[in-house]
């Protein structure tokens, strides 16, 4: 259980957090939400002790292992593999200390306990989540220092993952992943075994990983039951609630207070109007709930060219000679909006380029509508932003003839108000430099916009807003994102990137999860090689193991039961029992957990000994 208990901070005199507490019980997995800056990641921070509390306390429970991915994995000689293997620190700290070992009853603890953490199929394990994560049996041996910072952070967060810490504090980590990427993390966050915190602005994620949700807000916490729709729903129905009470009271106030005034001074109303007078000193005011700052969009509308706008055909496109997509014959309409799926890798930046014009077909040819304006977005061009120019003299210079208060108006209408149009880039949120390049890629009402992860800085609510502004587009549009929920709500066509080529894909976007993540139903299984029948040494090895596995499952069905009992005791919940109630759930969670393990091990067992009986 993670007790978050009054606590108070504050940066620089403002504060974040008043008196805020939560309490998140052991197991759940749980999504923080809240706008931008008020202090989610500080709130790791707290957590994990990185910084101090102005007052209040968080608690864990003892010996408790908290992890999360502050950092990307070093460029370093050692393999990917090795490097994830190697976050499992106690498994580590076992093998080396099982080499240099002499006392037989410390070997046979040491080798009990590699046995209880499943240590032996640790490999396997970790290949299984750097291949969710995108890296391919290949690339998982090797050397970090051979990959990029985005994918040295994804080789962090796999280790993370592999080394299962009981608080898992995971920070938008879709930010580097894409749509497989992430629709494997979410199902992997499904199944993880212990408690989960997770800050995200992917809608889908939230709805799917999780199952509350902790929203910070006027410097307090609140814990929400359900995905992040069911909390939407949940506050919405709050605020109407609290807005109306407000208003009732508001107009109780006017009227007390026209009383007082008229009759205050007259002796015969008097008293009464003392009494109303002391009524509004004791009236606790509601307070309306703050109207969210609106967000928004505005794409310039093109002009309607004849279809179609762009077509390629027999194209081959890549780098330095080396081809990275074949046979490419496509076709785009002004009324098309299509998701490019497909793993990093495959092509969907370079097949982007191509379509943008920003590289050469090797092979084939690219025609164009003569008039064909295209505005193209990529996660790059936020770096080629000029840091020391604010978002009015971008605007000034691209468009010199322009005068300034219609520049401004193009920048309010991505949300740029005054403030952040006078503000130097280097100064700007990433959400605000994303606006900006937006602004800059739809600035000559494109009849094709194409986008490259276009979300990855921007909260829930501007992701509605682009959601809103693409419908309302008439250009067409080509997207590439790891928002599930955006690509669900804009795209109609879909084009799967795939062994160097691009088809159009069949299914809609749920058949295209379901396809990813059972992989093993759509491939064919290898037949498997004649083997020689075992001993009899080896049955009985095997019957003894399957054996003691059962004895083992036993036991910790008896240690369930009874400590089940205990938690249905409804007085074990009383206010001055907490602590004695947090211990017997933790060892409920460590015996749940201890037990999943154990029936894990039994069936291998047991399959192990049923293929040798039948060999």
């Amino acid at each position: 259980m993670l007790r978050i208990e009054d606590i108070s901070y504050s940066v620089e005199g403002r504060p974040l957090f008043e008196r805020a507490s939560a309490i998140v019980p052991a197991g759940h997995k749980v999504g923080i939400v809240g706008r931008n800056g008020t202090g989610k990641t500080t709130l790791f921070r707290l957590i994990r002790g990185e910084i101090s509390l102005d007052g209040g306390e968080i608690a864990l429970p003892p010996r408790a292992r908290v992890g999360g991915v502050a950092q990307e994995a070093p460029a370093s000689d050692i393999s990917l593999l090795d490097t994830v293997l190697a976050a499992d620190t106690e498994r580590a700290g076992l093998l080396a200390e099982a080499e240099t070992a002499t006392d037989p009853a410390r070997i046979a603890e040491i080798q009990t306990r590699l046995a209880d953490i499943d240590a032996w199929s640790a490999e396997a394990r970790a290949a299984s989540i750097l291949s969710g994560l995108g890296f391919s049996e290949a690339e998982q041996a090797m050397p970090c220092a051979a990959f990029s910072g985005g994918w040295r952070m994804r080789v962090a967060l796999a280790g993370v993952l592999f080394a299962q810490p009981d608080l898992l504090l995971l920070d938008e980590p879709t930010n580097y992943l894409d749509l497989e990427g992430a629709l494997w993390l979410e199902s992997y966050l499904q199944r993880y075994p212990h408690t989960v915190l997770l800050i995200s602005h992917d809608r889908e994620l939230l709805n799917r990983a999780v199952g509350h949700i902790l929203h910070l807000e006027n410097r307090r916490l609140t814990l929400w039951t359900g995905g992040y729709d069911a909390f939407a729903r949940g506050r919405a129905e709050q605020r109407a609630v609290q807005a109306a009470e407000a208003r009732k009271q508001e107009a109780r106030r006017a009227h007390l207070q026209s009383y007082v005034d008229r009759f205050r001074y007259k002796a015969d109303k008097a008293r009464q109007a003392q009494a109303r007078i002391k009524m509004l000193a004791k009236m606790e005011p509601i307070t309306p709930p703050e109207e969210a700052a609106e967000q928004r969009f505005t794409f310039p509308q093109p002009d309607q060219l004849s279809p179609p706008i762009l077509r390629i055909e027999g194209g081959a496109a890549g780098y330095d000679g080396r081809a990275v997509l074949r046979r490419l014959d496509l076709r785009i309409d002004q009324d098309d909006r299509i998701a490019l799926l497909g793993r990093n890798g495959q092509g969907k930046s370079t097949l982007a380029k191509v379509l943008s014009d920003r590289l050469p077909l090797m092979e084939g040819r690219r025609v164009a509508a003569s008039k064909l304006r295209i505005g193209y977005f990529a996660q790059h061009q936020l770096d080629e932003l000029r840091a020391e120019e604010t978002p009015l003299q971008h605007l000034a210079r691209l468009r010199p003839d322009t005068p300034p208060a219609r520049l401004r108006a193009r920048l309010a209408g991505f949300g740029l108000h005054a403030a952040q149009a006078d503000t130097e880039v280097a100064r700007l949120s990433g959400g605000q430099k994303a606006r900006l390049a937006l602004l800059i890629a739809t600035l000559d009402a494109p009849h094709l916009l194409i986008l490259d992860e276009p979300t990855n800085h921007l909260d829930i609510e501007s992701r509605e807003a682009l959601v809103e502004a693409l419908t309302e587009y008439s250009g067409a549009v080509i997207m590439v994102a790891h928002d599930f929920h955006l690509l669900s709500l804009v795209a109609d066509r879909l084009w799967l990137v795939s062994n160097g080529t691009v088809q159009a894909y069949d299914g809609d976007l749920e058949s295209y999860r379901a396809d990813l993540l059972a992989p093993e139903r759509t491939q064919p299984k290898k037949p498997a090689k004649p083997r020689p029948g075992p001993s009899k040494e080896r049955l009985t090895e095997l019957r003894s193991e399957a054996r003691r596995c059962e004895a083992r499952v036993e036991k910790l069905n008896e240690m369930r039961d009874k400590l089940a009992k205990k938690l249905a005791d409804p007085d074990l919940y009383a206010p001055e029992r907490a602590d004695e109630a947090a211990v017997w759930q933790r060892k409920y969670a460590e015996v749940m957990e201890g037990l999943e393990r154990a029936e894990g091990l039994w069936m291998r067992a047991m399959e192990k000994l049923e293929a040798a009986e039948t060999a």
